[in-house]
């Protein structure tokens, strides 16, 4: 009874949490557009325009061990009030600050902010779902994170849209204002709604404890690095770059493409279960490790399709439209499995230290993807940075074949 009325207040502060994180996202999307579309007006090239991004994805990496380890001493709802009240702190410097001091140095110091404000939020609602869903369920369990992270990239993708189009109608500045407003909104409903704690504390756990003794979280953390580098390492700037400068795109456009196809992705996320459901084998509706190995292998020919065809000369709005949406729809479905797996070979107690580390991965994937996607278009253009993107995805399926096929007799074992 005592574990059923504490999964019950976890829900109801889940929800709380659950919307907080998405207004903290939906902000997050805003303001990246915002900052790489204002920068590359200015004339920075691609390159400067990712260094602005460099700060964000490596205190990601530090956040994500960091947080995980003061989630586990104090608590989620600590690390998500941090998260919204650092955000909120980061936008300000940007919307109001002196116009001279919107300059590369002051700019990547407000990113590193919203890195950090970005990953404590999403730390502590991914980490969540673990604390509401009845143990021993996970086709449950796989539902929630798929529609949680869903939603979530869903909401990014209205992000971008909104960020494209706040700067067209009202400018960098005052864009960034209206989205410290919403992320000031969220903290605010939720530190006045959310009661008692969420999920467990425990005063005595260690940073040491934060790199993870489980061999098959280890292996999913490396194959996520080189996933989300394989994503980045194209989307981040050489996309946007090459749909304004080459394809000669506005801004409105840009932004709004973008907007879509994350939105699109977010609901392939989603509906991922009932994908899997309907492909149900003699392991269940449930993916395994080595549903992400099969994925992984098949998302590797859409970049190097889209590269071949771009070389070949064909229609670059047609490659790019039709690639994008099937790299997207592959891409999601490996991602919710990827989500899915890591909370599923984590225990309830150690939830916050695991889904800590694994994100720290994550983040580490995102900063390679980042600084390659700006230095590797400036030299080689896009095609350059797609054969990068197979690259990458190859090595994330070549690891993920060492997850195991089958779950329930392999989650949890830890490594020697």
């Amino acid at each position: 009874m005592a574990g059923t009325a504490r999964r019950e207040g976890d829900l109801r502060n889940y929800i709380l949490v659950t919307g907080a994180y998405w207004a903290d996202t939906l902000a997050d999307g805003a303001s990246r557009i915002l900052v790489l579309f204002f920068f590359y007006q200015l004339g920075y090239s691609a390159l400067e325009v990712a260094t602005l991004f460099l700060f964000y994805e490596f205190f990601g990496i530090v956040t994500n061990l960091v947080g995980g380890w003061i989630a586990s001493r104090l608590g989620l709802k600590a690390t998500l009030f941090a998260g919204l009240s650092i955000q909120i702190v980061a936008l300000g410097m940007l919307g109001f600050a002196p116009g001279e001091w919107l300059v590369v140095p002051y700019v990547m110091a407000a990113q590193a902010l919203s890195g950090i404000a970005k990953d404590l939020t999403k730390m502590s609602s991914k980490s969540a779902v673990k604390l509401v869903v009845p143990e021993d369920s996970e086709s449950s369990l796989f539902k929630w994170v798929a529609i949680l992270t869903g939603s979530k990239n869903a909401l990014k993708g209205v992000g971008f849209f909104l960020g494209g189009l706040l700067l067209t109608l009202i400018g960098f500045q005052a864009a960034m204002l209206v989205l410290l407003g919403i992320v000031s909104a969220a903290l605010i409903t939720t530190a006045s709604l959310m009661r008692g704690s969420l999920g467990y504390s425990d005063m005595g756990a260690r940073f040491r404890h934060m790199f993870s003794n489980t061999r098959e979280i280890n292996i999913l953390a490396a194959a996520r690095l080189f996933l989300f580098a394989s994503r980045d390492v194209w989307f981040v700037v050489a996309l946007p770059v090459y749909l304004r400068t080459v394809l000669d795109w506005s801004f409105w456009q840009a932004g709004a493409f973008l907007a879509i196809w994350v939105i699109g992705y977010g609901i392939v996320q989603a509906s991922a279960p009932r994908m899997f459901e309907k492909r149900s084998t003699e392991t269940g509706t449930t993916p395994t490790g080595r549903s992400a190995a099969k994925l992984a292998f098949l998302l590797a020919a859409f970049p190097a399709a889209i590269a071949a065809s771009l070389a070949a000369n064909l229609d670059p709005t047609l490659v790019l439209v039709v690639g994008l949406i099937l790299f997207g729809i592959v891409f999601a479905l490996n991602s919710a499995v990827h989500s899915y797996l890591v909370l599923s070979y984590a225990e309830d107690e150690s939830v916050a230290k695991n889904v800590g580390f694994y994100y720290m991965a994550n983040a580490g994937g995102r900063l390679i993807g980042t600084i390659l996607s700006g230095a590797v278009y400036q030299w080689l253009g896009l095609e350059g940075c797609l054969w990068f993107s197979v690259a990458f995805v190859l090595t994330a399926a070549t690891i993920s074949l060492g997850l195991p096929s089958i779950l329930t007799d392999s989650r949890n074992a830890p490594s020697g």
